[in-house]
């Protein structure tokens, strides 16, 4: 046996152990739907770098993990949806058509080249009707995953997508949807990250042509204003009376002296009033 040897399986440990560990520095991002297209949500104080991308008109790209390597993988795949949209029909170009490029891409590179890829990815196409909205999560070894509703990539993925699954529903509006998602980036007890320091984008399938559209600025502060009027005060037990409620005195009744007064004087009848006004 020759010094140095590793065998194949060794290898491959090695590799899958130091992509984890690269992926998991990185934050967290959460692609779900909700009941007008697909929403990306992604805790990023950068306004250069995004982590959130548009690849064609109906299609959307998000990633974690090392910058200069989801990028090169993101002009990829602007390129091949480019070029087969003009060549054939822009309906020839589709994410489960990327999500297979992706894959071959980042199986070949984990299997031929000394180092992987510390990435992962989400694939995300908007679809006429919700049934027809496509998800899929790409990992460093190009493995592919057909996700159901939602996915989450990057950072502690599997809390966040614990804390997600318990407030997810189908068809949620926009506001409510955001509202899940930043509940389950949030760890228990901490704060709620800034409209600065978000990067959240939608998939609008009522948008012509280009469904993508990243929301910024004051459209960002309304909804995230929204979402947290969507989410409620706390609910009042059953049977539960206010303070005021309980302290509030009774209707007196009609010529009865309050505690500690005079009676009022008597009520002149109806009709006997001098209103002062001319006939």
């Amino acid at each position: 046996m020759p010094f140095g040897y590793a065998s194949p399986e060794q290898i491959m440990r090695d590799r899958a152990e130091y992509a984890r560990k690269g992926i998991a520095r990185g934050r967290s991002v959460v692609v779900m739907q909700y009941a007008d297209g697909i929403l990306f949500v992604a805790p990023n104080p950068s306004k250069a770098l995004h982590k959130i991308s548009e690849i064609y008109d109906r299609i959307g790209f998000a990633a974690v993990g090392r910058y200069n390597e989801f990028e090169s993988l993101r002009l990829a795949g602007i390129r091949y949806a480019d070029i087969n949209g003009y060549t054939f029909n822009r309906s020839d170009v589709t994410g489960r058509g990327l999500a297979n490029l992706y894959a071959q891409q980042l199986g070949m590179i984990f299997t031929e080249s000394i180092k992987s890829l510390e990435v992962e990815i989400v694939v995300a196409e908007v679809g006429e009707a919700p049934a027809d909205d496509q998800i899929y999560r790409l990992t460093f070894d190009g493995s592919v995953f057909d996700e159901q509703g939602m996915a989450v990539i990057g950072g502690q993925s599997d809390a966040v997508a614990g804390r997600l699954k318990e407030r997810y529903q189908d068809g949620l509006p926009l506001p409510r949807a955001l509202d899940a998602a930043l509940a389950a980036l949030t760890e228990p007890g901490g704060d709620r990250p800034p409209a600065a320091q978000l990067e959240v984008a939608v998939l609008d399938r009522s948008r012509e042509h280009r469904k993508f559209l990243r929301l910024t600025g004051a459209r960002l502060e309304r909804l995230l204003a929204e979402a947290e009027a969507s989410a409620g005060p706390p609910e009042t037990p059953e049977g539960a009376e206010s303070a005021e409620s309980a302290e509030s005195p009774g209707t007196a009744d009609e010529g009865t002296a309050p505690a500690g007064g005079e009676a009022p004087p008597p009520t002149a009848p109806e009709g006997d009033v001098d209103t002062g006004s001319p006939e």
